[in-house]
């Protein structure tokens, strides 16, 4: 291949660019840009527009420094593997890896509605003033305070068997209750 000057921005090195320049980068590019492609990818996270800025801006690199098209195989991959890195860690350390990502969402942000919990609360409230004393004790002790059957047994003075029935026909009525009101026992 004839050694033509083209017409290009200069290099690192000073010299013209030719086109056997051209096509050593081609070649390096066949030969190194799937596998420098895929290794950059995983540096970047997935991203695949930044990845294709790194993979761009290290061939442009190769291309500058003339050295490196006229390596043997493997020293040339390395090279460019060790620039993309480079660049990488430079993007991250600088302002402009902390850039917007422009999206046509807008992120949610999660934010507490304590409306429901509020009516939620009032409503269990409101039933169990519906239910019998010994019916609200029972809960209370059982689901409120977080006794076992044998702990509010002891608390409310009565067989554990009683307190086992008492919780079981007092969120019967509890959910019928809430039903009534509008409301459900989740």
């Amino acid at each position: 291949m004839s050694s033509t000057v083209l017409d290009a921005p200069a290099r690192e090195g000073g010299g013209d660019v030719r086109a056997d320049d051209d096509e050593l980068l081609r070649i390096l590019h066949v030969q190194h840009g799937g596998a420098l492609w895929s290794y950059v990818v995983g540096l970047t996270n997935g991203d695949r527009a930044q990845a294709q800025d790194v993979v761009q801006e290290t061939m442009l690199r190769a291309w500058r420094n003339p050295k490196v098209l006229e390596q043997a195989s493997g020293s040339a991959r390395g090279w460019l593997f060790t620039v993309a890195k480079r660049i990488v860690i430079d993007e991250w350390r600088t302002a402009r890896s902390r850039r917007e990502r422009v999206t046509d969402e807008v992120p949610e942000r999660p934010t507490t509605d304590e409306a429901d919990a509020t009516v939620d609360r009032h409503l269990v409230m409101a039933a169990l003033q519906r239910l019998s004393p010994e019916h609200r004790a029972v809960l209370h002790e059982c689901y409120f305070r977080g006794s076992s059957v044998a702990q509010a047994a002891r608390a409310l003075g009565v067989p554990p068997g009683t307190v086992k029935s008492r919780t079981h026909y007092a969120m019967r009525a509890l959910k019928l209750a809430l039903e009534e009101m509008g409301g459900t026992l989740r």
